[in-house]
């Protein structure tokens, strides 16, 4: 099984390094318990004196792991109808020790054992199994959910652009994540941590936030080249005459705008979300983000804000590019059927000059009497020829005064 994909990656702040494993069953060392792991103990379990030296708390509800003697209190918390939440442990910092776990594809038999052990509600277990789409935020009793939406950024992948979901969970002392396709987000927010962990207080929040932003920064360069893209196209498709150049232009056209309505529905109600979370940032709630972080919220929002606004300016470009586009080939077309019209017309006029004159030749070709047939010399012959030149002198001239006119 060594040529397995790892599917879980655990950080804790207070491990040296990331955790990468293929199962759940290798993520704690040799020796140490998923209590110890969690709580960021280490301590060999031959050791008598090791249940003695450290009790933190590793859980972030009333059903996870609990080292022996800590036990968790709880009190009423408004926003949930008077009812128990989970609140803090006895002597400890539920803060101490931030840890996040990410998991990529979850088995149904790993979300069931993740639930029992961190206290996940059905409906939250329910979302993330069934894949749910809708991006929202909901508070539980004992953390909030986040489900926000990213987009496969591997350009020579077949699934380019397609949404992925990532569901957060976050407790108070740390964070489960949840995808179900390969993605760089949560490697670029380790990265982050790595450069900014003696800057920052790395909490369970501060690392949904990071989550978030990671996504959202995604888009950036992306919405940069569909810019420079839709620039190119404003400036060139009224300008482009050759047919191979006119034909490119429609396919540019037609993919950019592909592109954009893709990303206006990825965007979706993003900035919604996040104005909901950064709303929910009160130090009264013990679940809900603490209020430092609705600052960096906010500065999410604006991106959003201003990023779905830029790909509506592009959409309306790329509409009055398409129009303007449609137009030249009309006005083309136009020009194409007035050259055929002229050279029809002066067709009709020749033909206008010649048909009677071939009438008169056909009535000399029927086998009856013609007059001056009897008559000697060729006066009756010349006179014919000379009237039937008249008839062409004079309608030619005609249908040239008639043309003029025009």
């Amino acid at each position: 099984g060594h040529d397995r994909p790892y599917r879980f990656s655990f950080y804790s702040n207070a491990l040296p390094s990331t955790i990468h494993a293929r199962s759940l069953s290798e993520i704690p060392a040799e020796g140490q318990t998923f209590e110890d792991l969690f709580a960021g103990i280490n301590r060999d379990r031959n050791d008598p004196n090791a249940k003695d030296k450290d009790k933190r708390p590793t859980s972030a509800g009333p059903k996870g792991y609990f080292p022996g003697n800590v036990k968790p209190t709880y009190r009423s918390r408004p926003g949930f109808g008077g009812g128990l939440g989970f609140s803090s442990y006895e002597g400890a910092d539920p803060e101490s020790c931030t840890w996040w776990l990410d998991v990529l594809s979850p088995t149904d038999e790993e979300m069931t054992m993740l639930s029992k052990a961190f206290g996940i509600h059905p409906l939250t277990t329910e979302d993330i199994q069934m894949e749910e789409t809708r991006e929202k935020i909901e508070l539980f009793r004992n953390y909030y959910l986040v489900c926000f939406r990213s987009f496969d950024q591997d350009s020579y992948s077949p699934t380019y652009l397609e949404p992925l979901n990532m569901y957060i969970i976050v407790f108070r002392e740390g964070t489960l994540s949840f995808h179900f396709r390969p993605t760089p987000h949560p490697s670029s927010v380790r990265r982050r941590i790595k450069q900014l962990k003696d800057y920052i207080s790395v909490t369970s929040d501060w690392i949904s936030y990071a989550l978030i932003d990671d996504i959202t920064d995604a888009f950036g360069p992306l919405i940069q080249s569909i810019e420079y893209e839709v620039d190119s196209i404003d400036e060139l498709v009224l300008i482009l005459k050759d047919s191979t150049e006119q034909s490119d232009m429609l396919r540019r056209i037609g993919t950019c705008r592909k592109k954009v309505m893709g990303l206006l529905r990825l965007m979706g109600n993003k900035a919604d979300v996040v104005k909901g979370l950064a709303k929910r940032c009160n130090e009264n709630w013990q679940v809900a983000p603490t209020s430092d972080i609705g600052l960096y919220l906010s500065d999410i929002q604006d991106h959003l804000i201003t990023m779905t606004q830029s790909l509506n300016h592009y959409e309306k470009i790329l509409s009055r590019s398409h129009s303007n586009y449609l137009a030249q080939i009309s006005i083309e077309m136009t020009e194409a059927n007035n050259q055929i019209n002229d050279v029809l017309s002066k067709l009709t006029a020749l033909g206008t000059v010649l048909i009677p004159m071939n009438l008169v030749t056909g009535l000399w070709g029927m086998n009856v009497h013609v007059p001056g047939e009897d008559a000697p010399g060729y006066a009756w012959f010349v006179s014919i020829i000379a009237c039937l030149a008249a008839f062409a002198v004079i309608g030619g001239y005609t249908t040239y005064r008639l043309m003029s006119r025009r």
